[in-house]
């Protein structure tokens, strides 16, 4: 029965000058199921070519190759592969096992291909190797192994699909004479249970032990004859061995398709039966990736880097924003929102000043009697749809919600300064003083949860409230003996200068201006001494212009809908000096966060094109297991699925490494943080390290993308070839 038929099938090569070389003349012959045929001829006469024809590598050519009466010509890409994975077993002269997989992994290569499952390759797979002596090696890598256990080992591989044809290439090129007879042996047994087998040799020894003899030269076949010796010579060897090598029995049963479903079979379902399967080409990644375990790992440690540079910026940038904002939430009450002026005006322009710290530029932040009541009914009117709730401004109602308080830059207009008990080292008693940064009138919200020394209190009448600063002011490290001190408070406005005896009532937490001098006092009690003084001029008793409001909601939600109105409609207003430190430092930390994701961001790029080359250079260096994979069936799909699997486990594995590294480096930087500034600016949100895990993934696929296609497209037949 003709399973193999060619008729006038020739094949051109390009060259330079768009010459064309003949590697193959209107070449016209048969082959029957059963018979052992060898090709022979010199190098170059076009033995392997008709070879890579007949094995479907390579389509580019003239004439018709009928397979079971089916023109070769009319397959498609995936009918090729399929015809290669089912109709086709091939034999190579170099072995071409895939170095890296186990033996019994290089025989089942061709059952996972086809998402054959693991129980029943691996049946099949050790039944042909334990026929073919190898038994005990199924776990040895090729490296491992003699050259005829190779070649034993590249005929089960090509035997495990239960093809119709066998093509061998030089099958005992590379072996000695021994294990030569012991390889011509195990094809004539393929042979005698119904395979064609078809060798390529320019071996005479080889072709005399075949059925046939078909020889070519210079791209045509010049003779085609029976081996009459062939029955006699192999009675011979087999009565010599006594047993057979083989055996009488093919590989165990299985389902056989005719040529039509073979041919159709990728229509046969629309899952991925049949064909490479998600879960197989990761664990022929695992053994690609194991195979080149360091220079993998490398990259992966390369790719964490810049996901540590990343999560760290973040979490950073997390940290610092988030501390500020905690001392801020310390500074503030949830019920009370605070009111300033912002410097410029409703629609949002910058108000200019001279830069002096004088009654102008304090009247400029101040609120007048008429703002305040426009701010009120501004608001009232705003909310009142919305809740019971309406602002009291009027100072004389028991029931007002509206309170009033200042702050301002005092260093060039206020100081405190004591007369020390002691005199110097000159035996004179000085007054020593020193100027104040900041002076505030005490916010409403300020409780004695802000104090520092268990012996204080909020401060009154003739009273105030400084900075730890105080501690080295006044020349004493312990703060609780700060508190009772006497002290004068000089502050000069305008034309009236006030100079006031006052106790420090207490030492408040200013966070991270501790180190600055900073004093709190009384709204009612300055305004009660600015009045005085003013009188004592002569001056209308006018008193302190308040920079500041609070009102007093009682309730969150209130306080949350006046901030968010003033926010989107009163420009001219913000809120605390607090709140508008803690915006300005948020701003100043985000853009700073930005610039540093973005060289992290940079980093990540470099790393991806890393990725991307190392890649490519697998490729290159995995051309001729590519071009194995594609004999024994493998689809463009399946080529890229395997690589691109690749990508994305290195893409795992280098989001991995970057989560373990951040998170012991983040506890490092914890400690030592904590040891030095008291506080971790660094808080790592469970998310970072998912999108960061995300991101490696990403950038490992993408990077993969296009060596996963290059690999694709690799032309078989030029890839066996590649050392």
């Amino acid at each position: 029965m003709k399973i193999l038929e060619l008729k006038d099938v020739n094949k051109d090569y390009d060259i330079e000058s768009k010459e064309k070389f003949t590697a193959l003349s209107n070449i016209s012959v048969s082959f029957d199921k059963g018979e052992l045929v060898s090709i022979v001829g010199e190098s170059g006469s076009g033995k392997s070519t008709l070879m890579n024809l007949i094995g479907g590598l390579d389509s580019s050519y003239t004439g018709t190759i009928n397979i079971s009466g089916h023109n070769l010509k009319d397959f498609k890409d995936k009918e090729l592969d399929d015809y290669r994975k089912k109709k086709i077993g091939f034999v190579f002269q170099s072995f071409n096992l895939i170095p890296h997989l186990s033996v019994l992994d290089n025989v089942t290569i061709g059952l996972t291909l086809s998402n054959e499952k693991e129980s029943i390759k691996n049946h099949k797979a050790i039944e042909l190797l334990t026929k073919l002596g190898l038994k005990n090696h199924l776990k040895k890598k090729p490296t491992q192994l003699s050259g005829g256990q190779k070649q034993r080992v590249a005929i089960a591989r090509a035997l495990i699909n239960d093809p119709d044809i066998i093509l061998a290439d030089e099958p005992t090129g590379a072996l000695d004479s021994g294990t030569s007879q012991q390889i011509l042996e195990i094809l004539k047994e393929i042979a005698d249970n119904g395979k064609l087998v078809i060798m390529v040799t320019h071996s005479e020894k080889v072709a005399s032990v075949s059925s046939r003899i078909v020889e070519i030269s210079d791209g045509k076949i010049i003779s085609d004859t029976k081996n009459n010796k062939y029955e006699k010579h192999m009675t011979k060897i087999l009565l010599k061995n006594k047993s057979s090598v083989y055996g009488n029995k093919f590989i165990p049963s299985k389902e056989t398709y005719t040529f039509a479903e073979v041919k159709n079979i990728q229509t046969k379902s629309k899952k991925s039966k049949g064909h490479l399967s998600f879960l197989s080409a990761v664990k022929l990644s695992i053994h690609n990736m194991w195979a080149s375990k360091i220079k993998n790992l490398l990259m992966a440690i390369g790719v964490s880097i810049s996901l540590i540079s990343m999560i760290l910026m973040l979490s950073f940038g997390s940290g610092l924003t988030g501390y500020i904002s905690d001392q801020a939430a310390e500074y503030s009450n949830p019920t009370i929102v605070t009111l300033s002026k912002s410097g410029r005006d409703r629609n949002g322009n910058k108000i200019h000043n001279s830069g002096e710290i004088d009654s102008q530029t304090i009247l400029s932040g101040a609120f007048t009697e008429q703002e305040i009541q426009e701010v009120s009914n501004d608001i009232n009117n705003h909310i009142k749809d919305k809740t019971d709730f309406q602002i009291i401004y009027d100072q004389e109602n028991e029931n007002k919600n509206l309170s009033y308080g200042f702050s301002v830059p005092a260093f060039t207009m206020g100081s405190i300064s004591y007369i020390p008990a002691e005199p110097d080292e000159n035996g004179e008693i000085k007054e020593i003083s020193t100027k104040l940064l900041y002076l505030y009138t005490t916010p409403p919200y300020y409780t004695e949860n802000k104090l520092l020394t268990d012996n204080g209190h909020i401060s009154k009448e003739n009273e105030i409230m400084l900075s730890p600063a105080a501690a080295e002011f006044f020349e004493i490290e312990d703060l609780e003996e700060c508190v009772g001190k006497e002290v004068f408070l000089n502050i000069t406005f305008d034309t009236y200068h006030l100079r006031m005896p006052v106790k420090v009532s207490a030492i408040i937490d200013v966070s991270v201006f501790s180190n600055s001098m900073i004093m709190y006092i009384d709204y009612d009690f300055l305004d009660a001494s600015i009045k005085a003084a003013q009188e004592d001029k002569g001056e209308e008793a006018s008193g302190l212009v308040p920079t500041l409001l609070f009102i007093e909601t009682g309730n969150e939600k209130i306080k949350t809908m006046i901030e968010d109105y003033v926010k989107e409609n009163r420009k001219d207003l913000s809120g605390s000096v607090e709140e508008q430190l803690v915006e300005m430092f948020s701003e100043m930390l985000n853009t700073f966060s930005i610039a540093l994701t973005v060289i992290a961001g940079i980093s990540l790029i470099v790393a991806m094109i890393m990725i991307l080359v190392v890649l490519y250079m697998s490729v290159s260096e995995r051309t001729k297991e590519i071009g194995v994979l594609k004999s024994i069936g493998a689809r463009k799909k399946d080529i890229k699925l395997i690589f691109s699997t690749e990508s994305f486990l290195v893409g795992i594995l280098s989001g991995i490494a970057g989560i373990i590294f951040t998170l012991i480096i983040g506890g490092i930087l914890t400690l030592i943080f904590n040891s030095i500034l008291g506080f971790a600016p660094i808080r790592m949100m469970w998310y970072y390290f998912f999108e960061a895990l995300a991101l490696s993934i990403v950038i490992s696929v993408l990077a993969g993308l296009y060596p996963s296609s290059k690999a694709a497209k690799l032309d078989p037949v030029e890839s066996l070839r590649r050392e």
